[in-house]
Parts: structure tokens; C-alpha cells; sequence
């Protein structure tokens, strides 16, 4: 930096974690992409117990928008309730812009004496949010979470 600025933009720095994730069905690729935002989100995700049971409806016009609000449930859960949740079933129902999900998440609260916060995950971008079929027919999706 020169003596009159003040700030600059850094190129090599970024606060966001971006995860790929895929399955054989629609539901299924919802529930890898839960398993990725638990992995960013605790280390030992393994160790988390299936202690508590939600359910979760959610309604959007389009796919990746669907993904991105459940997983933004996943955040919103985990922030306001200390509730560590990954998917244990994922039905996605409809066509846009019709589209209906029905999840029903598991997990455990936070506890400090066995869990370790692995990144604060503070939101899911719209950043190259994607969720489409491949070409061999595999449900691909990719996420940026805000960490």
C-alpha cells in the first residue's frame, strides 16, 4: 500500500468454502449436500448422535433455490437452536415452479464437551449454486457456504 490508501482488495483471501456433492436421485443429493454442510460445520461429523428428530417443509419455484433454503435451514437450526442436523430422508415433489421438499433431519445439540465447531458456516451464497443431472444421469450439486 502506498501512504494514501487506506484499503485494498486482496485476491488470495476468500471466507467461503465451496463443496460439491451428488447422488443417484434428487432426494439423495439433498442429502449428500447436508452431510457436506455438516462436515463443514463440525469436525467428527461421525460422532454426531441421532439424538433429535425434525421435520422440515419447504416450498420454492426453482431447484437450486430449494437446495439453498434447506440448507439454509441447516444454518438457521444450528445458529438459533445449537442443533447439529444432517438429512436422514430428502423427498423432493413437483416441477418448477412448483417444487415441495420433505425432509426429516436428525442430529444432536451442540455440545462443547464432545463437539468441535470445524467453521462457522454464516450462510449459503447464491454463488455458483447449481443442482442438475450429469451427463451418465447422477444428480450433481454444487454450494458456497458463507464461512
Amino acid at each position: 500500500m502506498t501512504g494514501d490508501e487506506t484499503f485494498r482488495f486482496v485476491d488470495d483471501v476468500t471466507s467461503d468454502l465451496t463443496f460439491e456433492a451428488r447422488g443417484a436421485t434428487l432426494g439423495a443429493v439433498f442429502e449428500a449436500a447436508s452431510e457436506a454442510f455438516i462436515a463443514a460445520a463440525v469436525e467428527r461429523p461421525e460422532a454426531v448422535r441421532e439424538v433429535v428428530e425434525r421435520r422440515v417443509e419447504l416450498e420454492d419455484t426453482r431447484l437450486d433455490w430449494l437446495l439453498r433454503r434447506f440448507l439454509s435451514e441447516l444454518v438457521y437450526l444450528l445458529d438459533a437452536e445449537h442443533l447439529v442436523l444432517r438429512a436422514r430422508s430428502v423427498e423432493v415433489r413437483g416441477e418448477a415452479p412448483e417444487l415441495r421438499l420433505d425432509a426429516v433431519l436428525i442430529g444432536e445439540t451442540f455440545d462443547r464437551e464432545r463437539h468441535v465447531a470445524a467453521n462457522d458456516v454464516k450462510a449459503v451464497t447464491a454463488y455458483g449454486l447449481s443442482v442438475a443431472v450429469d451427463e451418465r444421469g447422477e444428480w450433481r450439486a454444487r454450494v458456497t457456504l458463507d464461512v
